[in-house]
């Protein structure tokens, strides 16, 4: 039976108090985004992001000595599958929309990808395996690895 190393990591969030007197809220929540002295920053244990994997390789004590092995969507933290997800939901539903202001049916191959999207998307929002892929095709650039 192989070993493999695995890499996970979980986000801790830090965070910090400081009063800033502005003109507005706006103003105020702009100064704080723009301040860079974090010397006074504290860590929320309390809310620490998802355990996620960030790195596989086969063998022991492997990381970083023996070449990658890709990781598998379900896998990596949330946040990110959703942001990659939503760029692929965005070009679908550009495409559709261009069809129905163009007043064609849209393509029996959109309608798919459509569907493997949305199936994709409920997938990464119950933590499961992506859907199998549509015709074979990996859209959006992320495979299952």
């Amino acid at each position: 039976m192989p070993d493999y190393t695995i890499e996970t990591t979980y986000r801790l969030p830090v965070f910090r108090h400081r009063t800033y007197r502005s003109e507005t809220c706006d103003a105020a929540c702009r100064a704080a985004i723009e301040d860079n002295d974090w010397d006074d920053a504290r860590h929320d244990y309390e809310t620490a992001g998802e355990t996620h994997v960030t790195g596989i390789w086969q063998g022991a004590d492997a990381a970083y000595r023996a070449p990658a092995i890709p990781i598998r969507p379900e896998f990596k933290e949330t946040v990110q599958r959703k942001a990659v997800h939503f760029e692929i939901l965005l070009g679908v539903l550009k495409i559709i929309l261009a069809d129905i202001r163009s007043d064609r049916p849209s393509a029996s191959e959109w309608v798919a990808r459509a569907s493997w999207a949305v199936a994709r998307a409920e997938a990464i929002l119950a933590g499961a395996p992506d859907p199998e892929t549509v015709s074979g095709t990996i859209i959006g650039g992320e495979s299952d690895g």
